[in-house]
C-alpha cells in the first residue's frame, strides 16, 4: 500500500500491492466513511476506489489496509 499524509494528516491511498506482487495504482477515490467490511470483517475507515475502471472498497483499520478481494465466477484463488 502506498499512501500519501497531507498536511492536515489526512490520507490519501495512491497505489495497493497484491498478495502476488502486482502493484495498482489506484485511479481515484470515490468516498471515505467509517464503515465494517461486511465479507471480510473489521472496521475502520472506508475509501470507496476505483482501480483498473472498477470500483471496490478499501479499509484502513489501525494500522493495516485490507481490501476486499474480487473473485469472478470460475475463479478460485
Amino acid at each position: 500500500m502506498t499512501e500519501r499524509i497531507d498536511e492536515d494528516g489526512r490520507t490519501r491511498p495512491m497505489s495497493v500491492q497484491w498478495w502476488d506482487g502486482t502493484t495498482y495504482p489506484i485511479e481515484k477515490v470515490v468516498s471515505v466513511c467509517r464503515r465494517s467490511s461486511k465479507r471480510v470483517g473489521g472496521d475502520g475507515v472506508c475509501y470507496a476506489v476505483v482501480i483498473n475502471g472498477r470500483e471496490t472498497f478499501l479499509y484502513h483499520e489501525d494500522l493495516r489496509w485490507f481490501v476486499e478481494e474480487k473473485i469472478t465466477d470460475g475463479h478460485v484463488c
